[in-house]
This record gives C-alpha cells, sequence and structure tokens, in this order.
C-alpha cells in the first residue's frame, strides 16, 4: 500500500484559528508513521498538471487559482483562503490522487491513501468554496476513465458534509456513481435524498445526532447494495472523518470504530468487482485527536 503526502500541503494556511489547519495534517501523518503499519511505502505526492485540472475544472477557475497573485493572504469566500503555498499545495493534492490511480491501475501497489490538503469535495466545476480549491477524487475519477479507459467509477463519500462540488461534476455523468451519507441541514445545504443526477447519484442524509446504528443501517441496506449493483472497476472515497462525535464543526455521532467498518465493507465490494483497487482521499476532521485516529484504523483497514 502506497501513502502519498507532500510537505507543501502542511504550508497552506487558511488564516488564524481556522479549523482547516496545518495541524490536521500534521497529527495525521504523526499518527500513521507512529502506528507501526507494515507493508506501507511512502511516496511524495506529484503536481497535477493543467491537463489533468481540465478533466473536471473550468479553464477560468483554473487559472483564477494557479495564476492570481498571493501576497500574505487571499480570501475565496467567507470559509476558504489562501496563503503563497496553496495553489502548489491544491496541485498536490490533486497530483496525489492521479498518481495513486496509476499506481493501483498499473499493479504497482492494490490501495493507496492521500495524506494531503486542502480537503476538495466542495469544490465545483467552477469554483472554490469550503475550504476546496480542487476537486482531487473527482478528477481522480475522470482520470482513471479517460487515462485507464475505465467504464464504472465510484466516489464513496462519509464525510459530514455532503459533497455537493463532486456532485456537480458527475450528476449527468452515469460512468461515475457518487454515494454519500451526511448530516441533513447543514452546510452546504445540500445533498437530498430526490438529487439523483443521472440515475448514477445517491444521497442519504442523516438526522442531527445520528450515531453508528443509523450510520450503518444507511449503508448496509440502501447504498452498499446500490454499489455492488453498479460493479465499480475501481473505488474512490472521500475520506472525511468530521461526522465523529467529538468533531466540533457538525452533530453527528460515530466512533472511531464506525470508519474502520465502512472501510471493510467498501473493501469487500472493491475485491468482488474492482480486483481490490481503491485510492482513498483525505477530507473533512477537524477534531485533531479524532481525525488521527480515525485516519490510522482508515489506513489498517485499506491495509488488511
Amino acid at each position: 500500500m502506497r501513502i502519498y503526502t507532500h510537505e507543501v500541503c502542511l504550508k497552506h494556511e487558511n488564516g488564524e484559528h481556522h479549523p482547516e489547519s496545518p495541524m490536521r495534517l500534521a497529527a495525521v501523518i504523526e499518527g500513521l508513521r507512529g502506528a507501526g503499519l507494515r507493508g506501507v511505502e511512502w511516496c511524495n505526492a506529484p503536481a497535477a498538471t493543467r491537463a489533468q485540472l481540465r478533466l473536471v475544472h473550468t479553464q477560468a477557475h483554473i487559472e483564477n487559482i494557479l495564476d492570481t497573485p498571493v501576497q500574505g493572504r487571499r480570501t475565496l469566500d467567507q470559509d476558504t483562503a489562501m496563503n503563497e503555498f496553496s495553489a502548489e499545495a491544491a496541485l498536490r493534492a490533486v497530483g496525489a490522487a492521479c498518481a495513486a490511480v496509476d499506481a493501483v491501475m498499473m499493479r504497482e501497489c492494490e490501495r493507496a491513501f492521500c495524506a494531503v490538503r486542502p480537503p476538495g469535495h466542495h469544490a465545483s466545476p467552477d469554483a472554490a468554496m469550503g475550504f476546496c480549491l480542487f476537486n482531487a477524487t473527482a478528477v481522480a475519477a475522470r482520470y482513471a476513465i479517460e487515462r485507464h479507459f475505465l467504464e464504472r467509477v465510484a466516489i464513496v463519500d462519509f464525510d459530514v458534509h455532503h459533497g455537493n462540488g463532486t456532485q456537480a461534476c458527475f450528476e449527468d455523468d452515469p460512468a461515475v456513481m457518487y454515494l454519500s451519507t451526511h448530516e441533513r441541514g447543514i452546510y452546504p445545504y445540500s445533498g437530498l435524498a430526490w438529487e439523483r443526477g443521472a440515475g448514477n447519484i445517491h444521497n442519504l442524509p442523516l438526522p442531527k445526532g445520528s450515531g453508528s446504528e443509523a450510520f450503518r443501517t444507511a449503508w448496509y441496506t440502501k447504498l452498499l447494495p446500490e454499489l455492488e449493483d453498479f460493479r465499480p472497476q475501481l473505488l474512490l472515497i472521500s475520506a472525511g472523518f468530521d461526522a465523529h462525535r467529538a468533531d466540533p464543526l457538525a452533530d453527528m455521532c460515530l466512533d472511531t470504530e464506525d470508519f474502520a467498518w465502512i472501510t471493510r465493507q467498501l473493501l469487500q465490494i472493491a475485491t468482488r468487482h474492482a480486483h481490490g483497487r481503491v485510492v482513498s482521499v483525505l477530507e473533512g476532521g477537524y477534531d485533531i485527536a479524532a481525525l488521527r485516529d480515525s485516519c490510522v484504523e482508515h489506513v489498517r483497514e485499506l491495509l488488511g
């Protein structure tokens, strides 16, 4: 198994006291390196190319992020900002996801985890939002189809916030299935059950306060059967850990073991249909200890 990361991802800053801080990734890396995991190859994330970004993002959006000079801090919206390292960090996040796709498709490894930031699943084809600049998982899905000629790619998103950007990228594209549980009624106020796209979008919003039983039931009875029927040739995970009961930005009540459980379920489907190929990309998670511990258990399961 490979873990992709890059030191510049630790230099991106949204501003003082912002919840999406470098401490998040530092804790994840420290936790993974200290967990005694065997069979892990650490890899430097390459920078994505503009051609890769254009697979899902508009030229105007790419130029806005990459070509606008930044001195100090540049605010994109009330939640999202950049410093002089942010553009490269976002390129490395997308590059990590694409490199991981290449690695699993060429059998250099079976699974990969991208320990990167900024996160990506709120970034739409033409806009940055919700702490996200480019949508690494969405680019990776389209890259897998274009570069490796896949016909069915699935993106599973268990972040507590709906991946509105990912949904926007693929709601008219039945080659990509998007499945998401998220807390109902919180940012970005999307992801209702009736949002079905071309029949490839499966949202299951959960009420505030939902815990293990509601989460596992949602996946086991509704979303995992849809994923099974789709028979994905590659499984991508938007791995957000902010549905944890300790997270300060939402009100769901999952435990660390729930993230291990959903990872095990996904691996079973990937083994049956995708030769075990899984690429997971870090998204949210804003309680440092909960993020670290949940991420370690997620990667431990990916290792098998």
